[in-house]
């Protein structure tokens, strides 16, 4: 009996122990860094998912106005009239809009890459300027030949020539041409002389430059075209020189002092000085332009030549490229002097050459560097100072975008 009941017993035990064998052990929690992430509920991933799809809607909104501004700002200024070709207006919108650096970069290099060689064969001859011979037996002053700047002279060098319309018995714009540089005996320079006591001048303002005189005709007054004897180009933008620009009572720009200013007052008188009156002019001045400071005074080149910010920021004063000056001699009378390959310096040093006793630099490069004058009365048998320049001898006959100067003979 006692042996069956611990057979029993026995049995209880091993069932037992067996039992708790396969039982599972609980599971030990993870660390809390080893846990899995919670996953959002669905509510929340349908409110980040708007989010993020708002932010890339308004991202992408932003990006397509901004290409669009830019895109019709391009397409307008390509498309409004303008008398300069298409690789110009594209230099000059980017220089507008933001990449003026990187124009300058560009500028930089090429003229790096095409600094022009010295040496070379001599002429032998000048190209024909002005109408008909010299000026012997001419009834009005005349200034003296330019001497040459290399001997020895071709023939005509530096000798002055009348331009077709008389006015007291002469013609009172005169021009010629002359070899500037014995490094560069190729070079030719053309240079004006116009005679203040017969003659008048006016400014007038491009289509958009200075910028708000878009509404102006830009061109010479059809009325006024039986009296002009001849046009030049003005200086460089205003927003690139800084200078002021007044036209009768019309302030485009105020004037700057220490700025070079070419001045005409309402007696007919015109003069080139530094300005020191203040932003307005006096009821006396009939227009005021101002280009940088001056490259000439007192009949000797300024000592800031060397400064090359002075007189551009992409070219400066070294780069050797189409520019354009004009000064006053000691008697009034305006001189006009442009040529390929110039630096500032060596446009002053023409005209201090040509007799200017006070100068300034005006507009630089090949686009923009034009005087024409006129064989005859009503704007007839029109012709380059140089055949060099680019732009037709018609310009300025026509709305051009850049302002200008004409002259006129005197009544």
């Amino acid at each position: 009996m006692r042996s069956g009941t611990a057979i029993r017993e026995y049995e209880e035990r091993l069932l037992a122990y067996e039992a708790s064998v396969a039982r599972p052990l609980p599971a030990r929690a993870a660390p809390p860094h080893q846990r899995p992430p919670a996953r959002p509920r669905p509510r929340a991933r349908r409110q980040a998912s708007a989010l993020r799809r708002r932010v890339r809607r308004i991202i992408a909104l932003t990006v397509v106005l901004l290409l669009a501004d830019t895109f019709l700002s391009f397409a307008s200024a390509m498309l409004r009239p303008s008398n300069v070709g298409l690789g110009v207006r594209v230099v000059e919108w980017l220089r507008d809009n933001g990449a003026a650096g990187l124009v300058s970069n560009v500028e930089a290099v090429y003229y790096s890459l095409n600094t022009p060689a010295t040496g070379g064969a001599a002429l032998r001859a000048l190209p024909r300027v002005g109408v008909g011979g010299g000026l012997d037996g001419a009834r009005s002053y005349a200034p003296p030949p330019i001497p040459p700047a290399i001997e020895p002279a071709l023939p005509g060098e530096g000798a002055w020539h009348g331009t077709g319309p008389l006015v007291g018995g002469a013609p009172p714009v005169l021009v010629t041409t002359l070899r500037p540089d014995p490094n560069y005996p190729q070079l030719v320079a053309g240079v004006a002389w116009i005679d203040t006591s017969r003659s008048s001048l006016a400014l007038y303002p491009g289509r958009y430059e200075p910028p708000n005189g878009g509404a102006q005709a830009a061109e010479v007054p059809p009325s006024l075209r039986g009296r002009v004897l001849a046009t030049f180009n003005a200086g460089f933008k205003l927003e690139d020189s800084g200078g002021g620009f007044v036209v009768g009572s019309t302030e485009y720009a105020p004037l700057r002092d220490g700025q070079a200013t070419l001045i005409a007052y309402r007696d007919g008188k015109v003069d080139i000085r530094l300005w020191t009156g203040g932003p307005v002019p006096g009821p006396d001045v009939a227009f005021a332009r101002q280009n940088l400071p001056l490259i000439l005074s007192g009949g000797r080149l300024v000592s800031n030549l060397t400064d090359g910010p002075e007189w551009g920021a992409t070219l400066g004063n070294a780069v050797r490229v189409w520019r354009s000056a004009v000064g006053v001699d000691a008697r009034g009378n305006l001189l006009y002097a442009a040529a390929d390959l110039q630096t500032a310096t060596s446009i002053a040093q023409i005209l201090q050459r040509a007799g200017a006793v006070r100068a300034m630099e005006l507009d630089i490069n090949s686009e923009w560097v034009t005087f024409n004058f006129y064989g005859g009365w009503d704007a007839t048998g029109p012709q380059k100072l140089l055949p060099g320049m680019t732009r037709d001898a018609t310009r300025y006959l026509t709305p051009d975008d850049r302002d200008f100067f004409a002259v006129y003979a005197r009544r």
